[in-house]
């Protein structure tokens, strides 16, 4: 537990900048494909580090791919930075928003991207002092919150050039996984139909909230002919303005989540027909807008037990008396916290404090790091930067990332990329090993992005 390499030294020596970057982007949180000054205080770093540096990759205003040094092999990091909607919370132990109804980093991303950046710049170093070969590339990856930024670069040709790649999450706990989450698609059924008196002249109205309610009710009799991983889930947009007005416009938003690509595909068709079967018995039109997708997560067990070994390894993060007070406060705050003190978790402290061992079960939860994973191996570090009971995407957890608990675990989750990735190069044969455990995952199949070239890269909004 004592491993100190010229990376992790590295990132001890950039942390202040690394959390000064960190505090910024928590300050002016961006949502999804709108990071514009996220992106560029980002890039801005790198710069400044000697990276060479290109905003608005593949055409995405902002998307970052930094590279520095030369030759093989190529190791990608995957950082992303966008905030979710309506989760903004000051540094408080009380659900406090800085400004009612704004974003938040509900999910962590100010210290996402820039744990990715420590990591690309520990990994420069110890190439730059040992003379060795190899390349740094640094990805920002916009709008995972929505998970579609990755595959919109994927679909542009990006990742395709690595030999390996590192994501990391902030989590509760210190731990990798060989299990799978959900590969997803996401589509908007809108309904046009014909407006009518409800009251008085019913027969010449054509109602598209009917429609949506129709495939409402054949989605729930859809969930009981699909296999058990699939999950499927919705949220009615637009329903009609009152009563006595037959809609002659309604829409619904759907996603449908399994744990293969083939499931989430098949699902979905069969989802596209029953919203073509409730526009025919409504005698509405139906038009179908495709948001996106993403492929279920492909975890490499090779490389995510190596990069275990290497958790248990670097030192972790020491809390603090005061740090264990706000995470026990906000335990006790927590929905979950007597199903989290049942489980025992908390037996050690309100902050995890330990490596988990590998853990292989399934998450129905989804990322767009899945689509990397089916270009190339990629494995996602998690530690802890939040009390051991917060909910997922909550107001605890942006309450942590502005704080010393967020900034420690994105750290010591930099260090841990950073020593992995140079095992790769100092060890060739670990990568093609890597290598070869990837070629039989994918069992010959190929990327394909889910996301087809008609639909348009999204712009921020101005």
């Amino acid at each position: 537990m004592s491993l100190e390499t010229t990376a992790t030294r590295a990132i001890d020596q950039n942390a202040g900048i690394l959390r000064e970057l960190a505090e910024k982007i928590w300050n002016c949180p961006e949502t999804a494909f709108n990071e514009v000054n996220a992106c560029r205080w980002t890039a801005e770093v790198l710069q400044n580090a000697g990276f060479d540096v290109e905003v608005g990759y593949v055409g995405m205003p902002t998307a970052i791919r930094a590279t520095w040094g030369s030759g093989r092999p190529r190791i990608g990091f995957l950082g992303e930075y966008d905030a979710l909607p309506g989760l903004s919370q000051k540094v408080s132990t009380e659900k406090e928003p800085v400004t009612p109804g704004a974003p938040g980093q509900g999910c962590g991303h100010n210290l996402l991207g820039v744990a990715c950046v420590g990591a690309a710049l520990g990994m420069k170093a110890e190439l730059e002092a040992a003379g060795r070969e190899g390349t740094v590339v640094f990805y920002g990856c916009p709008a995972e919150e929505v998970l579609t930024g990755k595959a919109f670069m994927a679909r542009e040709g990006a990742f395709a050039d690595l030999d390996a790649a590192f994501s990391w999450h902030g989590s509760s706990k210190n731990m990798v996984t060989t299990g799978t989450m959900t590969g997803l698609n996401s589509a908007v059924f809108h309904f046009h139909g014909i407006t009518a008196h409800a009251g008085g002249d019913p027969q010449n109205g054509r109602s598209a909230l009917d429609a949506v309610e129709l495939t409402n009710v054949g989605a729930n009799y859809l969930r009981e002919h699909v296999t058990d991983d699939v999950r499927i889930h919705y949220v009615i947009k637009e329903g009609g303005t009152a009563p006595n007005i037959v809609p002659d416009y309604a829409s619904v938003w759907y996603y449908v989540r399994a744990l293969s690509r083939e499931a989430v595909e098949d699902t979905y068709r069969r989802l596209v027909k029953v919203a073509e079967g409730a526009a025919h018995m409504t005698e509405t039109e139906l038009e179908v807008e495709f948001l996106g997708g993403c492929y279920n997560t492909l975890n490499p067990v090779m490389l995510t037990n190596l990069t275990h070994d290497v958790m248990e390894e670097i030192p972790l993060p020491q809390w603090t008396d005061e740090e264990k007070a706000f995470a026990g406060a906000l335990n006790e705050k927590s929905p979950q916290y007597e199903a989290v003190r049942a489980s025992g978790d908390l037996d050690r402290g309100p902050l995890c404090d330990t490596v988990i061992p590998v853990c292989n079960g399934n998450g129905f939860g989804s990322t767009d790091v899945g689509d990397v994973q089916h270009i190339v191996p990629c494995v996602q570090v998690m530690t802890a930067t939040y009390n051991l009971a917060a909910p997922g995407h909550s107001w605890q957890i942006t309450a942590c990332a502005g704080m010393s608990i967020g900034m420690k675990g994105m750290l010591y989750g930099a260090k841990v990329m950073a020593v992995t990735a140079m095992k790769l190069v100092n060890e060739p044969e670990l990568l093609e090993e890597a290598k070869e455990e990837f070629k039989k995952q994918m069992k010959g199949k190929t990327y394909r992005c889910p996301i087809p070239k008609e639909i348009p890269i999204p712009q921020p909004a101005r």
